[in-house]
């Protein structure tokens, strides 16, 4: 089963979870967004969970939308204000799993996203939803993917 993880990550979380799933031979794509956030992290909150609030869907840099080859997706995002990234609202807009088995990565300091699960549960049923808490932090996060 050929799989891809594609992932948003600021502060480095999910560049932490994609160095994992890559040394198990999972293909890797990460998303940018063209406008930067802002360098404060207090203004990183306001905006970034504002944004994430209201379902915002940030513009991406050039990125391949072909999962064609793919069987299985992997989706890696921040929950920002209990919600999915901007970068994450694009990117789901923008591709059909149809086919695909579809499983998520939630990566925040709290470890729980009862709000983003419940939206991802009600587009995707079907979908596998793993939390993780602060990967950049968390030394059992081999283990935690070791299903993956």
């Amino acid at each position: 089963m050929k799989k891809l993880f594609i992932y948003y990550s600021l502060s480095g979380n999910g560049d932490i979870v994609a160095g994992i799933l890559k040394e198990k031979g999972i293909d890797i794509r990460k998303i940018e967004t063209r406008k930067k956030m802002p360098k404060s992290f207090a203004l990183q909150l306001l905006v970034g969970g504002f944004q994430a609030g209201i379902h915002y869907k940030s513009k991406l840099k050039e990125f391949d939308y072909n999962i064609d080859k793919y069987d299985e997706i992997i989706i890696g995002s921040p929950i920002w204000n209990g919600n999915l990234t901007p970068a994450i609202n694009t990117l789901l807009s923008k591709l059909d799993f149809n086919n695909k088995e579809l499983k998520f990565i939630f990566y925040s300091g709290s470890g729980t996203s009862p709000k983003a699960t419940k939206i991802i549960h009600e587009k995707y049923p079907k979908a596998i939803i793993i939390d993780i808490k602060s990967p950049k932090n968390n030394d059992n996060l081999g283990e935690v993917l070791k299903e993956i």
